[in-house]
This record gives C-alpha cells, structure tokens and sequence, in this order.
C-alpha cells in the first residue's frame, strides 16, 4: 500500500456530482485533443482513473484506454459507465501496479501525482510509468505550481476558491512539502456545509524533471495548460510530456 489516502464509498459516489462543470463535453475537449494527439494510433494507460471522467470519454474517442486506481469504491463507479472489456481496470497503486501490454501514452491528470506523499514514491511512479511506454512513449502530468508566493510571512493558508456553494483552501507545510486541501461545500440548498480535507506532497517542475531523469525519460515539453498556452513563471500549473527514447 502507498501512502496515497484511500478514498471510499461515499466520497467515490459524490465525485461526479462534484466534478460536473469540470466533466462537461466543452471543458474536457481541450485534454482529450492534448491526449489523443500524443496517443496517436497507440494505447492509453491513467494512473488514478478514478471514475474515468477523462478516460471514459477519451475511449469513446477510439482511444484504446486502460486504467489503474487505488479505490475500488471509484473503479465500482466507473464500472457502471463501461465494461471491463471496452476499458480494463487494474485495482492497485500507480507506483508499482503493473498492466500487462505496452502503451504509447501513459497519463496523470488534476494533480494526481500528489496524492503520492512521499518523494520516493513519486520517483518510483515516474519509473512506473517508463516501465509501461513503448520506445518513443510519453508520459503526461497535470499538476499545480506551489503557490508559496502568495504566502505572507507567518501565513499558512492559500484560498483557491470563494463561491456560493463551496470554499477551499490549502495549508502547507514546507518542510516536508506537504498540503492540505480543506473544503467547506454547501450541502445541496441547505445551509449546512459538509467538511472534507486531503493530503497531498506537492512537487516543482525542475523536481519532477528529475525524478523523470531518474526513470529514463526526457522532457519534451511543458506548457501551462492543455490548450498550449506557453509555460511561464506566473502559471498556476503546467502539462508536461516526458518521452521515453525511441531506442
């Protein structure tokens, strides 16, 4: 077991509830082109499928997807969308779980990475993930920039959204780079909130650039969003392809 937090039956019911405005057609289009571009005429492997909000949609592109997810309360949600024939789905943590088959493309996406809270375990998922691709296979992370800078002296918390229907904020502890996410979510048109708070070790891009050395791979490129907009120093968080040499 990973030090990844599980997650279970009533959160795994919960998320697609959760993550609609995220999951519509219009807001998945942008990845699913970034996706199916590098995939090309290959396979597809997700670490952390979840309920396969991209991997479900991304197969119904002809993508041939399969997935690996830590919680079987979250495969089981997915499982009510496609077969296990159209979209295998191994149970296991994404930095040992071996598929069997080769894949051009093997992804991460909305922070996933960080679920892992260990260094060490991030490495061995970049490792993972090189063991899967093919020569001149990629791998792809989804991941937020550190917003330490908005972090006056003697402050710990982040705000990263302050609507009507939910607030969230993260604490950090930078000694360990650890964060966690705090939410505060309205409870249909009640007025009650529900609370809920993760745990996640968060990750520069030069670091992941290294543990991707560490596995073999080399970057390829590295932009700000799936759109393509250019990776700057004010980004909030990056895409970035890492390839597996061809020979």
């Amino acid at each position: 077991m990973t030090s990844s937090e599980l997650w279970d039956r009533e959160t795994a019911e919960r998320y697609d509830a959760g993550e609609a405005e995220s999951s519509s057609a219009a807001a998945l289009e942008p990845t699913l082109a970034f996706l199916a571009e590098l995939a090309g005429d290959g396979r597809a492997l997700e670490f952390a499928i979840g309920t396969g909000r991209v991997g479900v949609p991304l197969r119904e592109r002809g993508v041939p997807v399969a997935g690996i997810e830590l919680s079987e309360h979250m495969a089981a949600v997915l499982r009510r969308k496609v077969d296990e024939d159209t979209l295998p789905v191994v149970l296991g943590d994404m930095a040992t779980t071996v598929v069997p088959g080769g894949f051009t493309l093997v992804y991460l996406v909305y922070n996933t990475i960080s679920n892992l809270l260990t260094q060490d375990e991030q490495v061995e998922c970049f490792r993972n993930a090189a063991r899967h691709l093919e020569p001149g296979g990629r791998f792809v992370i989804e991941l937020g920039v550190p917003p330490l800078r908005l972090l006056p002296p003697g402050q710990l918390a982040v705000p990263f959204d302050l609507s009507d229907r939910h607030l969230g904020f993260d604490t950090f502890d930078p000694v360990d780079q650890i964060l966690v996410s705090h939410h505060f979510t309205r409870d249909g048109d009640h007025a009650s909130y529900r609370r809920a708070n993760s745990r996640h070790r968060y990750a520069w891009p030069a670091e992941l650039d290294l543990m991707a050395q560490i596995a073999g791979l080399e970057l390829e490129r590295r932009v700000a969003d799936w759109d393509g907009t250019p990776f700057t120093r004010d980004s909030a968080k990056h895409v970035s392809v890492w390839r597996r040499p061809p020979s």
